[in-house]
């Protein structure tokens, strides 16, 4: 597929265009549920109309709005943290859940629970953090040989050590006797959990992170085409990959804290970000974490209504989706 240049007027309508679209999802996500909500009402109960009833106020303030705010985080995390790993890699099948990382963010933050007398707002993606940089540590040094990188023995790597980290979950809760309930929560994905406090914690992290990796766009361009071109036209690419690395890995640790373990948002988004707008990480750095957050959004929806009252779990409404599509480009690439 031709794509036409990047222009400053492209990138503004592509992300006025995303901008509009996640406005647009966040009301219908607001407005749907087990207790339907009319727009007027979420519209009152955002510009404090004293004539919404203070239950609609409750719904939408407490409860929604906090599970819109952090699938947006998540989404657009994710999708950013698999559009740098796939840069890296030059690889399409890589991101943060092929890769284990996303599972040893969970450990991270399991661990934090179950041994630091419950975890704060800060000590779980702390720790969720340090899980997902040792994982990401871990695989690389398997997939690093003879000076080269492998990248088809890492994403063999990082699906064996996620596996691994997932059984170490559900180890850890058995000793410890928590409600299973909760851990397979964690490993299939869940936002119920949602509250201002982690949606503060983590949303200024994951948006300053995702601006420091726009800033390194140029470099991920120059890379995409080869790392001794990349470093004849003057990118230091051990620093920059150790540093995008290192992003990459602090967003979804801080994701994961909240989210516990959302597979294939990060493989899905950048891919059909790059077919449809081109290879230009100026643009797709915006546009990823725009439709990321997009899709996690309805992802939630889908998940919250689908079965009202009851809800499933994201995680499972986003591998229906991401795991035909992980097969297709197995056999594509």
């Amino acid at each position: 597929m031709i794509h036409p240049p990047l222009t400053p007027r492209r990138t503004l309508l592509v992300v006025a265009t995303l901008v509009a679209l996640l406005v647009a999802g966040g009301f219908i996500a607001l407005s749907l549920g087990s207790v339907p909500v009319p727009l007027k009402s979420i519209a009152g109960s955002l510009t404090g109309d004293a004539s919404v009833s203070p239950a609609e106020r409750t719904i939408i303030l407490d409860i929604r709005l906090p599970r819109v705010l952090l699938a947006i985080i998540v989404g657009a995390g994710l999708s950013v943290a698999g559009l740098v790993f796939q840069a890296l890699l030059r690889n399409p099948l890589a991101e943060p859940y092929i890769l284990g990382i996303s599972s040893g963010g969970t450990v991270g933050a399991v661990l934090a629970m179950t041994f630091a007398g419950g975890a704060s707002a800060f000590s779980a993606p702390l720790a969720s953090f340090a899980g997902s940089a040792a994982v990401m540590g871990l695989v690389y040094s398997v997939a690093h040989r003879r000076g080269k990188l492998d990248t088809y023995t890492l994403l063999l790597a990082g699906v064996m050590v996620g596996a691994f980290f997932n059984a170490l979950v559900l180890l850890l809760v058995a000793i410890v006797n928590q409600e299973l309930r909760n851990a397979f929560l964690w490993l299939m994905g869940n936002l119920s959990g949602a509250s201002g406090t982690s949606v503060l914690v983590v949303g200024p992290a994951v948006l300053a992170a995702s601006i420091a990796l726009y800033a390194q766009a140029k470099g991920l361009n120059l890379i995409a085409t080869g790392e001794e071109a990349a470093m004849q036209l003057g990118v230091n690419v051990g620093i920059l990959k150790k540093s995008a690395y290192l992003l990459a890995s602090f967003i979804t640790g801080m994701v994961v804290s909240v989210s516990g373990v959302v597979g294939f948002v990060g493989l899905i988004i950048p891919h059909i970000c790059r077919i449809v707008l081109g290879p230009d990480h100026r643009l797709l750095f915006p546009a990823s974490f725009l439709v990321g957050a997009i899709f996690m959004v309805s992802a939630d929806t889908v998940a919250r209504i689908a079965l009202a009252p009851a809800e499933i779990p994201v995680g499972a409404v986003t591998a229906a989706i991401g795991a035909p599509l992980f097969v297709y480009l197995l056999r594509k690439v």
